[in-house]
């Protein structure tokens, strides 16, 4: 299903308002130029006579010798204006139009096709406003501690302390943001309520989020009622587009196993997961089940998929939560 006519109106309404900010800073910028030297509005007034003139010879079917002569000059003032702008210690291009998108222009659409960056202000308005605008502003890397993760007791599963487990850890999941572009990989975080699991999956969106990737995060309940709406028409309301579930840079799936698991879920499931390995598009995973659980929980094909394409982090300590309220 595509977005709402709000919903559209509210992505062209923000490609409208890059256009008028970059215009503004235009306009400054030549405004700025004009002040520090008088030749720019000479080369400009000579820009507009040519073009004038190259647009009266195309009507008068004037010899092509000529337009190539006025095309010739143009680029001379171009030049000239380009050689003007870094004796004044500026950028050549100083005074070039400006994109925050160099394929659309900040139109949104590559002729009739929509750019990448339509996708990503349409996820990130459909998504992030509502699951991770407000939670990533307390739970990042610059929240995270690892004094609720004791480091006396060593556990016979991990041969390690929960801080010396959530060490490694914490050093996988800052590596997985650090090579987000350049390597392709997924995550698959197990352990029980209140470990940190959600906790991590955050830092790592607002990390992305913050370098202007797409991420979309959704419980697995949430994730599992959308494809129902969608299928099977419920909710009419709130239908969603699951095609962004393979659109968005990045996919987090929170709470694998609190849905109510059947064939649908597990059909589901395998085709997010297949699909976004085979378009090389990243997804997390965090579940309070061990490797053993979901293999008894989900089909054949599913447990293949997370044990071959997924790197395992598996969590354990104390409940945080409960740790933080007793702290007080």
């Amino acid at each position: 299903m595509a977005l709402t006519n709000t919903q559209y109106a509210s992505v062209m309404r923000t490609y409208d308002d890059l256009r008028s900010l970059n215009n503004r800073i235009l306009d400054s910028r030549y405004e700025e130029i004009r002040n520090l030297s008088p030749k720019l509005e000479e080369i400009d007034n000579e820009v507009i006579e040519l073009s004038v003139k190259a647009a009266k010879s195309k009507i008068l079917s004037q010899s092509f010798s000529s337009a190539n002569d006025l095309d010739k000059k143009l680029k001379e003032l171009e030049n000239q204006k380009r050689e003007l702008l870094i004796s004044l210690g500026k950028p050549a291009d100083y005074l070039d139009e400006i994109y925050n998108c160099p394929k659309c222009h900040d139109t949104g659409f590559i002729g009739q096709k929509k750019c990448s960056c339509f996708k990503k202000f349409a996820i990130d308005l459909v998504y992030k406003d509502s699951n991770l605008k407000n939670i990533v502003k307390d739970e990042n890397f610059n929240t995270f501690s690892f004094e609720w993760y004791d480091d006396t007791t060593i556990d016979p599963r991990f041969h390690k302390t929960a801080r010396q487990n959530m060490k490694k850890v914490y050093e996988s999941v800052t590596k997985f943001v650090s090579n987000f572009d350049k390597n392709f990989s997924n995550l698959l975080i197990t352990g029980n309520t209140g470990v940190g699991k959600t906790f991590l999956t955050n830092c790592i969106a607002k990390e992305l989020l913050d370098t202007s990737h797409s991420v979309i995060y959704l419980t697995a309940v949430e994730f599992f009622e959308s494809f129902e709406s969608e299928d099977f028409n419920k909710n009419k309301n709130n239908v969603v587009d699951t095609q962004y579930f393979l659109d968005a840079d990045l996919l987090i799936i929170d709470d694998l196993g609190t849905e109510n698991s059947n064939s649908y879920t597990n059909s589901r499931l395998f085709y997010i997961i297949n699909e976004r390995c085979i378009r090389k598009k990243p997804m997390i995973i965090s579940a309070n089940l061990d490797i053993n659980q979901i293999s008894e929980r989900y089909s054949e094909r599913v447990l293949s998929r997370l044990l071959s394409s997924y790197q395992i982090l598996g969590l354990f300590g104390q409940d945080i939560r409960i740790l933080k309220r007793n702290s007080h």
